[in-house]
């Protein structure tokens, strides 16, 4: 049997998605293992009952348990799929609070800008174990992340480890190919895509059916509908040249442009603030979920496209070739980025395993922007892996939006009364007393 270990069960959310797709699928009745692992012994509880629940209703006699020691649930696996929100809702509050006294705006928070950066320092680290313990443990398993900030993860897991089979999976990518063949009245299956970049700031490459490009079609679509101009990816669209794969809350906030700019969070509908809506949201769904659990409601799910994290297994484990976008070391599949950072590349992926497929070289426009996202996803991580705290500040001062925003004594202040607020979340060497101050580095 396959043995598929959840770590950080309690989103159920997200559980629940790639636990369907799995599970749906005829050829593996009777031949998975799941096993499920979370710290939050309530969390366990309801990830527990709701897998139960979803096997019985596709009668896939999935074999099921729960670990409460995570080395103990990692031995032996052949997939571990991480979902990781460390401090949770409260560290995240935290993270919008504190910049709002400063007057910075952000709307997500959990990739690059303040929020992302501290949601680095406090996940990387939880990673970087994990994958040790894999390394050891189950060698030949796969790691499949699907937690923000993923560039952030995937760079520090392959440069700290020695664990290679890292693939950071994201929804962002086939969302916006659904999206984009919608808007254009095409089938999915019509429709060649060719994307690539860093996670949250790819860009569609190619957009073709017939042989021909389709973005002449999408320009038209656009030129009628004033609402669908009214949002930031479609802005970065009119002026770089390529869609881009994230959605404008998460655009805005990854450029200097708009978030400081009240009139233009207004003009493009920008929602500040809006990880917190949506963490709401998250709570109400829990919530809702074991309330579906006490009634015996139908809780499977049938999406259109695949989770990408189940599409990768489903791959591997069938032998049926799936493309599957993937976040990996680089190693020359963007040409011009950096070889060590984590890009986001379609991957070829069957019984052999995960393999990306060289880009080439991006537009020199669209690098450049990813280059700056970078400046701040590689200070973070070498924040945490040199044990340098001075590089915390070298990140946020490098950060598109907070630059734009605040002067640097504002800057290192905002860091400072954050890695005071997060304590014992950060790393050692972070908040160790004495440390030299951002302003002398």
């Amino acid at each position: 049997m396959a043995r598929i270990v959840f770590i950080g069960a309690g989103d159920v959310d997200l559980l629940r998605r790639i636990v369907s797709d799995l599970l749906l699928a005829p050829a593996l009745r009777g031949e998975l293992e799941i096993v499920l692992y979370d710290d939050d012994p309530g969390h366990l509880a309801t990830a527990e009952a709701l897998v139960r629940a979803l096997d019985a209703e596709a009668g896939s006699a999935a074999v099921i348990s729960v670990c409460p020691v995570r080395r103990q649930a990692l031995d032996g696996a052949d997939f571990v799929v991480g979902y990781l929100h460390v401090g949770g809702f409260e560290a995240t509050l935290r993270d919008f609070e504190i910049p709002h006294r400063y007057g910075l705006r952000q709307t997500i928070g959990d990739t690059i800008g303040i929020g992302g950066i501290f949601r680095g320092l406090r996940t990387i680290p939880v990673y970087v174990e994990l994958a040790r313990e894999m390394a050891e443990l189950c060698p030949d398993a796969w790691l499949l992340s699907c937690s923000d900030p993923m560039a952030m993860t995937g760079w520090a897991v392959q440069e700290a480890t020695a664990f290679e089979r890292f693939a950071g999976v994201c929804h962002a990518v086939c969302d916006t190919h659904a999206y984009l063949a919608d808007l254009v009245g095409r089938g999915l299956d019509e429709v060649r895509f060719r994307t690539a970049g860093v996670n949250h700031q790819s860009f569609v490459l190619s957009f073709e059916a017939d042989g021909r490009s389709l973005y002449p079609e999408l320009d038209a679509v656009l030129a009628t509908d004033p609402e669908l101009e009214q949002h930031v990816r479609v802005e970065m669209y009119h002026r770089f040249g390529y869609f881009p794969t994230q959605s404008s809350e998460h655009a805005a906030e990854y450029v200097p442009w708009f978030m400081r700019h009240p009139a233009e969070t207004s003009r493009l509908g920008v929602p500040v603030e809006e990880y917190l809506r949506r963490a709401g949201r998250s709570l109400h769904k829990y919530e809702e979920t074991r309330r579906a659990l006490s009634a015996g409601r139908p809780l499977l799910v049938r999406w259109q496209h695949q989770e990408p994290a189940a599409a990768a297994i489903l791959a591997m484990l069938t032998g049926q070739e799936k493309e599957v976008y993937v976040n990996v070391r680089n190693r020359g599949l963007i040409g011009n980025l950096p070889e060590s950072c984590c890009v986001e590349v379609p991957a070829l992926v069957d019984a052999a395993g995960v393999h990306p497929q060289p880009v080439g070289d991006l537009p020199v426009q669209l690098v450049a922007l990813n280059r700056t996202f970078l400046n701040v996803v590689e200070l973070t991580v070498r924040a945490v892996l040199d044990g340098d705290p001075r590089h915390v500040h070298h990140a946020a001062m490098l950060d598109p939006n907070t630059a734009a925003t605040l002067p640097l004594p504002a800057i290192e202040a905002l860091c400072e009364e954050l890695i005071e607020a997060h304590g014992d979340l950060l790393p050692a060497a972070i908040r160790a007393p004495g440390r030299p101050a951002g302003a002398r580095s």
